[in-house]
Formats: structure tokens, C-alpha cells, sequence
């Protein structure tokens, strides 16, 4: 009787299920590949072809996706995070000088992606803002953070407030013209952490 109370009270506990690998795996690749079409076709790329693509039937991408708003916002929300986790992988990899530019260049691919994407959340019922607002924090953060360990090292002046490095690479897509703006701002990284440097 004792035993039989034991098998009972396991089999009455749920268990706990993981997350699939091939379907974490699925939803990474959709991601990738929507993002590429995205940039390429704006928001009104194909979501057959993004199946497609990725080399999942358009059953798995809705599953994951129910609605092209939803892959959107899945989109520019994975490209914050890359830029918050970058931010912590770099500061643990590599000098404080180049863990900055590495996550200034990134920052290049994320304005992309948002003036890609922006037109899209735009049209969300609601608009963007909720999902802009919490990512305007994670980003500032990681500026932030890079550009005080920069500053302790002594490899970036003392004065230099973060927020202007970001309004520099954000004003150099504002006024893009051309489709290769994304050069003009990588370069301008580079220029920028020149400038940045302390005066001898």
C-alpha cells in the first residue's frame, strides 16, 4: 500500500518540459532569415519564402509566428538582446577599447534593422513605443557600461558622455541617402573613438 502511494504521488507531478532543441533551433533560423528579408523587401517580405529559407514548412514558421507583426517585433527585440549580451561578452574577451568599438559597430546593424522594421511597428495597433522604450534601457546600459571601463582603463577621455556616441551614429542613418550609409557609419565608429581618446 505504502508503494502504491509513492507511484501515485510521482505519477500525479507534471514533468517539466524543456524547450524542444530543434525548435529553439527552427525559431533562431526564421529569425535570421526574417531579418535578411526584412532588410532586403522591407516589411512586406514573403513569410512563405521566409519559411522556405530557413527549411521549415510554413506550419512551423506560424506556430512560432502566428502573424507577420509578431515575427517582426520577434525581429527587432532579438536584435536588442544580441546588443545586451554582446555588451557582457565583450567586456569579459576583450580589451576595453575594443569591446567599445566591437559593440559600436553592432549598433550599426541594429539601427539598420530598426529603420527596416520601424515603418512595421509603426503600423502595430498601439505603435512601437513599448517595445522602443524597453529597448532604449538595455542599449543605454550597455553604452554606459563599456564607455565607463574604457574611461577606468584610460583609453577614452573622462569627459566623454555616452549618449553622444550613440546620437553620432544614430544622426549619420537619419540623414542617409544612400544605400550604402552602413560604410559611412562603420567608418565613422572608427573616427569617433579616434576623437574619443584622450588629449596628450
Amino acid at each position: 500500500m505504502q508503494f502504491s502511494l509513492k507511484m501515485a504521488t510521482k505519477r500525479s507531478q507534471p514533468a517539466v518540459r524543456k524547450p524542444r532543441t530543434d525548435a529553439q533551433r527552427n525559431r533562431e533560423r526564421i529569425l535570421d532569415v526574417a531579418k535578411e528579408a526584412f532588410t532586403q523587401s522591407a516589411a512586406n517580405a514573403s513569410l512563405d519564402d521566409i519559411a522556405k529559407q530557413a527549411g521549415v514548412g510554413p506550419g512551423t514558421l506560424y506556430r512560432h509566428f502566428p502573424t507577420r507583426e509578431e515575427l517582426i517585433e520577434a525581429v527587432y527585440r532579438t536584435e536588442v538582446e544580441k546588443l545586451a549580451a554582446a555588451e557582457r561578452s565583450f567586456t569579459d574577451t576583450m580589451p576595453p577599447l575594443d569591446a567599445l568599438r566591437g559593440w559600436m559597430l553592432l549598433f550599426v546593424d541594429y539601427i539598420a534593422t530598426k529603420k527596416i522594421i520601424a515603418p512595421a511597428l509603426n503600423s502595430m495597433v498601439g505603435g512601437p513605443s513599448k517595445i522602443f522604450e524597453a529597448s532604449h534601457g538595455q542599449i543605454w546600459e550597455a553604452i554606459r557600461a563599456l564607455v565607463k571601463r574604457a574611461v577606468k582603463s584610460g583609453d577614452i577621455r573622462k569627459d566623454l558622455d555616452p549618449i553622444d556616441l550613440l546620437r553620432a551614429l544614430i544622426g549619420v542613418a537619419n540623414v542617409a541617402t544612400s544605400p550604402d550609409w552602413q560604410q559611412s557609419a562603420r567608418r565613422l565608429v572608427d573616427i569617433l573613438i579616434a576623437g574619443a581618446r584622450p588629449t596628450k
